[in-house]
């Protein structure tokens, strides 16, 4: 598309921003089972005050907009007490990625600070989230995958075996995305501190959910700052936070510890430059919307939330397991879980469910079917159970559907080349973010 010649108005712009969305997943009806976590139009209504009150304002310089420096510091200590731990350091970023990678890149500069190593390596379990693997890869440190235990959980075993004189870093998930389960997070934590090594826990998807259905009587394991040797945590307030996208937190227990994610230049003609995340500017919207939510929803408004979270995906797990070639693997603390099974291709099962509008994410090593569940997903446990046994007693007599994605996945998933296959990803990224010419632009 070439850069348009002619201005355009507001009311030619907007519907086709409108059509264009029209054809996005039905994220509203709780057909796709990722990506958007949606708490209600009460929220949503709240987020776009917040965000678009503040949209001109920039995180960059808190001396200008003090309100951004009021938000963000009320919004670190207010997930500090949630994660009991009310005098934590903290800031807010991106998302969970960047979270992640400042985790990383402070523990980096804290060991070659404090032990001068030269070559770090952080271990982590196969199921840690590809985030570390991409800090990794920025910031040149070595990374190391340790295996899981039968219940789907870190090996600490494995990970006091993989640790050397070079670790800086190990990290456990609560709970990993593939299979919605917490880590051992009080061993990993334990081995940590007697090897004098940071310990950072990924609660990017639990932060936000499990201290409330911890509220609600539910057995959760320990995971956050009340389990000494845990350093660090990550937190994602667009996750089970309910906020606008763009905002995370990371969290540490040591003020000094923190100040190693910073970064300075004192000698550019421009003049001093400090920023404490990988972004310089950042967009106040997203600060603000974070901490309008986190006041409007309050203990009580995310306690509702996770009662009917819970319910919706005890409900959803009841019913896959009745569907006898179907199984929800290991055992989820929360509202995250995979199925898969052991007689049909569950890709074939996901293109079935393709056919009936629904969008379930695919998983490999094992191939598994997704699903993440929001309060949205509460009307839809009979309609979405009735159409997987449909969809799965289809692929039982008749295999997959012709128009499906069955064949593709099962073939990379059983590739033992996996470049092969990273460079299949790569192909595919090249070609979703190439530009098409809209139909609709004018000349």
């Amino acid at each position: 598309m070439q850069f348009p010649q002619k201005s355009a108005s507001r009311e030619e712009i907007t519907p086709r921003i409108t059509d264009a969305i029209s054809r996005d997943a039905n994220w509203r009806g709780g057909k796709i089972f990722s990506l958007v976590y949606f708490a209600g139009d009460d929220v949503a209504d709240v987020l776009k005050e917040a965000y678009t009150t503040a949209f001109y304002t920039n995180g960059l310089g808190p001396g200008a907009f003090k309100s951004l420096k009021k938000f963000e510091s009320e919004v670190i200590s207010m997930t500090g007490d949630l994660l009991h731990h009310p005098e934590a350091a903290g800031n807010m970023t991106s998302g969970g990625t960047e979270s992640i990678l400042m985790a990383v890149k402070t523990a980096r500069d804290w060991a070659r600070a404090e032990k001068e190593i030269a070559h770090p390596q952080i271990i982590v379990p196969v199921t840690a989230h590809p985030a570390f693997d991409k800090a990794a890869h920025y910031l040149d440190v070595d990374i190391v995958h340790t295996p899981l235990r039968d219940d789907l959980r870190a090996d600490v075993d494995a990970i006091r075996r993989a640790i050397t004189d070079n670790t800086v870093l190990v990290a456990g998930s609560a709970p990993c995305y593939p299979f919605g389960v917490i880590d051992p997070i009080a061993e990993i934590a334990g081995l940590a501190a007697g090897r004098g090594v940071l310990c950072h826990v990924d609660a990017c998807l639990g932060a936000y959910l499990l201290p409330f259905i911890e509220r609600l009587g539910y057995a959760v394991p320990p995971w956050d700052f009340r389990v000494p040797g845990v350093t660090s945590i990550s937190a994602d307030l667009h996750k089970y936070g309910y906020s606008a996208r763009g905002a995370s937190v990371v969290l540490y227990r040591d003020r000094d510890v923190r100040r190693h994610q910073f970064f300075a230049v004192s000698d550019w003609p421009g003049g001093l430059y400090g920023s404490p995340t990988l972004a310089g500017s950042r967009p106040g919207g997203a600060i603000a919307a974070a901490w309008a939510v986190l006041n409007f929803l309050g203990v009580e408004g995310y306690t509702r939330l996770a009662r009917v979270i819970m319910d919706t995906t005890a409900a959803l797990i009841e019913g896959i397991n009745d569907i006898p070639q179907l199984k929800v693997l290991g055992r989820p603390e929360m509202s995250v879980f995979a199925f898969a099974s052991g007689s049909l291709d569950v890709y074939a099962v996901a293109d079935a469910l393709d056919e009936a509008g629904w969008h379930p994410d695919r998983q490999q090593l094992p191939p598994s079917l997704h699903c993440m569940v929001t309060p949205v997903h509460d009307t839809i446990v009979q309609p979405f159970l009735s159409d997987l046994r449909r969809a799965t007693e289809y692929v039982a007599e008749n295999g997959a559907v012709s128009t499906g994605r069955a064949a593709t996945y099962g073939m990379l998933d059983k590739m033992s080349d996996r470049a092969a296959v990273r460079n299949v990803v790569l192909d595919s990224i090249d070609r979703l973010t190439g530009a098409k010419r809209d139909p609709a632009a004018r000349d």
